[in-house]
């Protein structure tokens, strides 16, 4: 058999799909998707469950039609200072309620929102803001002086300032808002008060835009995703489809995901768009306020980070909260210690711990576990309906065997139209549209996928690949260990091969130590080969992490390099 007919063979067993026989009984292969943009969609749902809570902030509670009411308003103000559709605005908030109602506000005027990290630095929030032309932003009290610093370097012409007190029950002093040159500056409530609250809704096509969402900068400058109205709404219908939600039924959902980061807007506008109520969390790092949050508004959904799922399980009080009413707890954006799955699962109750898969640029899942069937520890599931997943050789782009490690590469309606501006990228990233995700996996003889790596993460010992990623998990087995992280640095005695390093954060009480260092070192040496075993282990304080609890690797290498 010649080398393209091996292609061929070993290319049926992803076109195969061996992922659909362990689909739960309610999922079909195929969905029927509706060409309604999110603004029509979500009128239908303000006139079903208008009265039902849609945001609960700080004990205070919203309805569906009062996020109506007052996204109406916020429209029409768009419109009124001469916003168009697909003009962009930006989002530059925590999840207090201003934001929810903008990123409505905004379909309902046809444009399109972007997300903005109040953790950007002023060259990066400046960059964002000028790459996706922003004309409009939505910013709060506490995160203004950051607007404020690039502002006359940048083309919005309005600053909508949000109070953390808006939507809070109790009296608060009138906000004030300071002025900018040449911009009109006002608060959230000054930008409604008087606009009427007739509805508004901007014809938009499914092809329309919907949000521009920026990526990691990880190969320079970051760049934005552009999702369009039916990519979006497409993942919305299988996401609930998936999850068994029936819709319009009064439940709720909380997570620490920030609407700026894709997982956190997916949450919050997928919710919105489905009847469902959420909690909002405005700080993702107050562990205390998300326990009371749950113990008080009993959530039947929780979805985080791993790192999120990990420090509440430290608390006692989270372990004592009633969970019968939680039907599922999703982890997602990072892995999670298979190891340490049982124990989730003692305390919120068996089989309701999910793992997934998905990226900003497939807005943004692909690939879970099943709602109801078969979890596999260490495993994100299997590809969602009419998602087909295929992993290919990096260098030749052909599909490798079943068992073996290849680039992820994702078919579906979900993927993005590509990145804003950004043709040359767009063609590297969708070919024959298939989204090279630039994640290393491997698939089991189920359909099940594991994520190995990160292409640009993975180390090459002469000739020998190390994927990080299952290095790192093997290293945080370790009882000592609190968190670990290792990269490749080059290898002085080899030209064109490298080296392992691994970064440990060390569990409390547990002390730095040459001792430590040789201990964890002999522990490896008899659970990995012996090219995977780091040559250099480096002791931390804290990992450098991202907003959602993801280690930074490219900043660990800087920090690393730097001493």
């Amino acid at each position: 058999m010649g080398g393209a007919d091996v292609a061929s063979a070993e290319g049926d067993v992803y076109s195969s799909k061996p992922w659909l026989k362990n689909y739960d009984s309610h999922v079909p292969e195929h969905l029927e998707y509706e060409d309604k943009p999110y603004n029509v969609k979500f009128g239908e749902v303000v006139d079903r469950v208008g009265d039902n809570p849609a945001l609960i902030y700080m004990d205070g509670v919203l309805t569906f039609e009062e996020v109506d009411r007052l996204s109406n308003r916020l429209a029409a103000y768009f419109i009124d200072i001469g916003l168009k559709p697909d003009d962009v605005i930006g989002l530059h908030a925590l999840n207090i309620p201003a934001n929810y109602i903008a990123m409505v506000a905004a379909q309902k005027a046809g444009c399109v929102t972007t997300g903005i990290s109040p953790l950007l630095t002023p060259h990066e929030l400046e960059h964002q803001l000028k790459d996706s032309g922003a004309k409009a932003v939505l910013t709060m009290d506490l995160l203004f002086p950051a607007i404020a610093g690039v502002a006359e370097r940048c083309p919005f012409s309005t600053v909508i300032v949000a109070a953390t007190t808006d939507f809070m029950p109790g009296e608060f002093p009138p906000q004030q808002v300071q002025e900018l040159a040449g911009k009109k500056v006002l608060s959230f409530s000054d930008a409604v008060a008087g606009m009427p609250e007739d509805p508004v809704q901007v014809p938009r096509a499914m092809e329309d835009m919907i949000f521009i969402m920026y990526t990691g900068g990880t190969t320079g400058p970051s760049k934005g995703a552009v999702l369009t109205q039916r990519s979006f709404m497409a993942n919305c219908l299988q996401t609930l489809t998936w999850a068994d939600e029936p819709g319009f039924s009064g439940e709720v959902g909380i997570s620490a995901f920030p609407m700026f980061h894709m997982a956190g807007l997916a949450m919050a506008a997928g919710l919105l768009q489905g009847g469902l109520g959420q909690i909002c969390v405005p700080n993702p790092r107050d562990i205390d306020f998300i326990i009371r949050a749950v113990e008080k508004h009993k959530p039947t959904s929780i979805i985080n980070v791993p790192t999120i799922f990990l420090e509440l399980l430290k608390r006692p009080e989270f372990r004592a909260l009633d969970f019968s009413g939680v039907r599922y707890c999703i982890s997602g954006a990072a892995p999670f210690p298979p190891e340490l799955i049982p124990e989730m699962e003692s305390v919120i109750g068996k089989n309701k711990f999910i793992e997934l898969y998905g990226m900003t640029e497939t807005s943004p899942v692909t690939i879970c576990n099943p709602r109801y069937g078969l979890k596999k520890p260490g495993s994100v599931g299997i590809p969602y309906p009419d998602t087909e997943v295929k992993l290919t050789d990096p260098e030749t782009g052909e599909p490798v065997p079943q068992g073996e490690t290849g680039e992820i590469c994702v078919r579906g309606p979900q993927v993005m139209k590509g990145y804003f501006n950004r043709p040359e990228e767009t063609a590297n990233a969708i070919r024959d549209g298939w989204m090279h995700t630039g994640d290393l996996g491997r698939m089991d003889e189920d359909g099940y996928f594991y994520i190995v790596d990160r292409l640009k993460d993975m180390v090459i010992v002469s000739g020998y690949k190390v994927f990080t990623r299952e290095l790192d998990d093997e290293i945080m087995a370790h009882p000592d260990v609190e968190l670990a992280a290792s990269i490749g640095y080059p290898d002085p005695d080899r030209p064109g091969s490298e080296r392992v390093m691994a970064a440990i954060v060390l569990k409390p009480g547990i002390e730095k130590s040459e001792e430590e260092r040789e201990k964890i070192l002999g522990w490896l040496k008899e659970r990995v080969a012996p090219y995977k075993v780091p040559k250099v282990i480096r002791f931390l304080d804290s990992m450098p992490l991202s907003a959602v609890g993801k280690v930074l690797k490219r900043e660990l290498r800087e920090m690393l390099r730097e001493q």
